[in-house]
């Protein structure tokens, strides 16, 4: 899914570092819990349709459980995500970026990022989250091992949904990893996130795509130049792009927001208006999230506005348990009304 006559690899890498929006896929499913193929090959194809520059599969959208022995979907998304790709990029050929999600220990992850090399996949979405209390060096020594199997799309997990905080050192020498590609920045905390901005920058590492996570504040993150000393010189690094939950949900206006965050870093001017969406969209995603209830909504959330979009049945996932929180449904409503600019319908009204 890249130019044919470039090695993928170098197209692949280019492609991120110019900067995408990646949205993480979330896992389509019946009414009794079964995956529905039909609906997970077409949201794969509504991304690609939406302009989206890659697709995270197998990651905390997806559902972590699909990795559990009796539900066994890890390889079989998978795998749906990168057929449906190939077969809707066939006869318009672009690079588009599949990263997998590989989490867990170790072995656990060595395996998974094997699944993921041997289906074509371009780069690993490294969670730490389930490293709760080990070392940093040994949370390298990890990123390391399965750097050699799989190219590493890093990423901060905010510690409110199981990450922990990582210091400015652990990313300094994980920029230092040959195999880091890019890193997904979402500790949902300004500091933090500067943390590894900085540390990227004063590696010399102009060849990590920096991708925001931080869904409470894309358009602040894709909008900021970040300027440090790095060997005596002064630098300036943009987050390239997105690699996001919310981008999951109204695709094709998100792809429109970012082409305008872009011509404006471009233009060297950033319209007072791009920062008043920029709250919207905080605002939006707070429902859609289910910040009130602490994001134990989140997926549903999703689900819920996919479902709007006529893109899945409904809110079902794996766990019978998880479900849209009380009051996040009306939530989901008032956004839509009060942000029609952000949705799919706002961006297909301005077109006409």
């Amino acid at each position: 899914m890249a130019d044919s006559d470039r090695p993928r690899d170098e197209s692949i890498r280019e492609h991120l570092r110019a900067g995408q929006v990646i949205p993480a896929h979330p896992l389509a499913l019946t009414a009794n819990r079964r995956l529905d193929e039909a609906r997970q090959r077409g949201l794969t194809r509504y991304y690609i349709d939406a302009g989206a520059g890659g697709i995270a599969v197998g990651v905390h959208t997806t559902q972590f459980a699909i990795r559990r022995e009796s539900i066994g979907l890890f390889r079989p998304v998978l795998e749906l995500a990168i057929d449906e790709a190939r077969a809707a990029l066939g006869d318009d050929p672009r690079p588009f970026a599949m990263i997998a999600g590989v989490c867990g220990h170790t072995a656990q992850a060595r395996t998974e990022a094997e699944i993921a090399a041997a289906l074509g996949y371009d780069a690993g979405l490294l969670s730490l989250g389930d490293w709760r209390t080990e070392s940093e060096d040994e949370l390298l020594e990890h990123c390391r091992i399965v750097a050699e199997t799989i190219p590493l799309f890093g990423f901060y997990l905010q510690p409110a949904v199981g990450g922990r905080v990582l210091s400015y050192r652990f990313w300094r020498e994980f920029a230092e990893i040959p195999r880091v590609w890019a890193i997904k920045i979402a500790p949902f905390d300004r500091y933090r996130t500067i943390d590894v901005v900085r540390a990227v920058v004063e590696s010399g590492r102009d060849d990590i795509a920096l991708y925001t996570g931080n869904d409470d504040n894309i358009v602040a993150d894709l909008s900021t130049p970040f300027a440090f000393l790095a060997a005596g010189t002064r630098v300036t690094r943009w987050i390239d792009g997105g690699l996001l939950g919310q981008f999951a949900v109204w695709t094709r206006a998100a792809v429109a927001l970012f082409g305008e965050i872009k011509s404006a870093r471009e233009g060297g001017l950033m319209p007072p208006t791009l920062l008043s969406r920029g709250a919207a969209l905080t605002d939006a995603n707070a429902a859609v999230f289910d910040v009130a209830h602490g994001f134990a909504g989140c997926i549903p959330g999703i689900h819920e506005v996919l479902r709007r979009q006529g893109l899945l049945d409904g809110t079902w996932c794996l766990n019978p348990d998880e479900s849209l929180s009380p009051g996040q449904e009306d939530e989901i409503s008032r956004v839509e009304r009060s942000y029609p600019m952000l949705t799919d319908a706002g961006v297909s009204a301005t077109s006409r």
